[in-house]
C-alpha cells in the first residue's frame, strides 16, 4: 500500500520520525473519541498533538479520493493554512497521511497540535447560565460575521466545530473539522442559512440576528425571519433523516 505524507514546513526531521511511528502505530495509543472518525491525543517532545483517523470511505468514495478529489486529511491540512494565513483561528496544522492501494483510496490521518478550550459552542446551547453568556454569544456572531466579510464559507459551522478560548476579558475562536469549506464571496442568504445548524433556540438566534444586523447593515428583522426559517428547515430535514434511518434499521434482517 503506498503512504503519501506532507508535513508542516517548520518541523524538524526527529518530529517527522515520531510522527510516523505514532500514525503507524495509531491503534496502540490509548483512549479516542469518534462515531465515524477516531480522534487521538499523544504527546512528545512536550508538544500535545491530536491525530484524527478517517474512516475508510465507500466503495464509491475510494474510486473518487483515488482519482477526482481530494481527501479529507488533505483538505483538513490545505484549509488549516488557508485559515491561518487569513488571521482565522485553528490548531496548528502538522502534517497528513494517506494510504493508497493501486486503483482504491484507504486510510488517512490528519494530525495538528491540541488547543485546550474552556467550552464550545454547544456548551452555550445547553447552559444558559454560563458566564458572560450573552457577551461570548455576541462575539462568536462577530466571529462568524468576521469569516463571512473574509470569503470563508464554513459548511460544518455546528455546536461543536468552534472552540472557544478567554483570552483576558475577550473570547478567541478556533474552528475544527476543516474538510468542508469553500472560498468566495458569500450573499446575504448564504451567510444567514450559514448559522442555521447551531441552535434549536430562538431566543438565541433573536441574539445572533440582533448582533449580526449591528455589523451588518442590514436589517434586524429580515435577518431573524431568515436564520429563524432556516433553523427550522434544518431541524425538520435532520429528524426526517433520523426518522428515516431509524425505519430502515427495524427492516434491515
Amino acid at each position: 500500500m503506498k503512504e503519501i505524507k506532507v508535513f508542516d514546513k517548520s518541523l524538524n526531521e526527529g518530529f517527522k520520525i515520531k510522527l510516523i511511528k505514532s500514525i503507524h502505530n495509531f491503534d496502540a495509543i490509548k483512549g479516542g473519541n469518534g462515531k465515524r472518525n477516531i480522534i487521538k491525543t499523544t504527546t512528545f517532545d512536550g508538544v500535545n498533538i491530536n491525530i484524527k483517523a478517517f474512516k475508510i470511505p465507500n466503495i464509491f468514495n475510494q474510486v473518487a479520493y483515488q482519482f477526482f478529489r481530494k481527501s479529507k486529511a488533505q483538505r483538513s491540512f490545505e484549509y488549516a493554512n488557508k485559515l491561518i494565513e487569513l488571521e482565522v483561528g485553528t490548531p496548528k496544522p502538522l502534517a497528513y497521511f494517506e494510504y493508497k492501494a493501486p486503483f482504491l483510496f484507504k486510510k488517512s490521518f490528519y494530525v495538528s497540535e491540541h488547543l485546550d478550550c474552556d467550552l464550545t459552542y454547544r456548551a452555550l446551547t445547553t447552559n444558559f447560565d454560563y458566564p458572560d453568556y450573552d457577551v461570548v454569544l455576541r462575539a462568536f456572531t462577530r466571529f462568524t460575521f468576521n469569516l463571512h466579510e473574509k470569503g470563508i464559507h464554513f459548511l460544518d459551522h455546528s455546536p461543536g466545530n468552534t472552540l472557544i478560548k478567554k483570552n483576558g476579558n475577550a473570547y478567541d475562536f478556533y474552528l475544527v473539522d476543516l474538510n468542508r469549506m469553500t472560498f468566495g464571496t458569500l450573499d446575504f442568504e448564504t451567510r444567514i442559512k450559514n448559522f442555521s445548524r447551531l441552535t434549536t433556540h430562538k431566543s438565541m438566534v433573536g441574539i445572533m440576528s440582533d448582533e449580526y444586523a449591528k455589523y451588518s447593515g442590514e436589517d434586524y428583522q429580515k435577518i431573524f425571519d431568515l436564520m429563524w426559517k432556516e433553523t427550522q428547515a434544518f431541524q425538520y430535514k435532520f429528524y426526517r433523516k433520523k426518522r428515516l434511518k431509524k425505519k430502515l434499521r427495524f427492516w434491515k434482517p
